[in-house]
This record gives structure tokens, sequence and C-alpha cells, in this order.
């Protein structure tokens, strides 16, 4: 994939997203959190386990999403 074709390109560091990838021993898995890096060969995604990277050839999907709600005792009504 070309870096004109990688959309997470495009995406700047700080916004929550989620991206898909393929797993080594088969299967789908998303990683969900705070972009921290992104470049042509991929992410690196603060999630809330840690830091995790993915590289571009197991990307299968990714878009950025909305932070997270707030916690139930802070919403109020």
């Amino acid at each position: 994939m070309t870096q004109e074709s990688a959309p997470w390109t495009a995406w700047p560091p700080g916004v929550r997203v989620v991206v898909r990838r393929r797993l080594a021993e088969g299967g789908l898995s998303d990683v969900l959190g705070d972009l921290l890096e992104t470049g042509p060969e991929g992410v690196r995604v603060r999630t809330r386990r840690g830091e995790v990277t993915v590289p571009a050839a197991d990307i299968v999907l990714g878009k950025v999403v909305p932070p997270p709600p707030l916690p139930r005792h802070l919403r109020g009504g």
C-alpha cells in the first residue's frame, strides 16, 4: 500500500482511533486508543493495556472515533 492509499497517514497524532488488524495466528483483532504515531509503515496506538504497533501490512481498516464517554458518576443526571 502506498502512502497515498494509506488513509491512516492523514490522521493527526492524539486522536482516538480504532484499527482492525490481521493476526499472525489467523483472524482479526481491533486496536482502540490514542494515536501516537502514523506513517506509511503503519501506526502506533496507546491502548488501555499499553502501546501497540500495527504494521501497514496487517491493517485491514481503521477510522477516527469520538472520545470515550465520561464515567457514569461524572455524567450527572
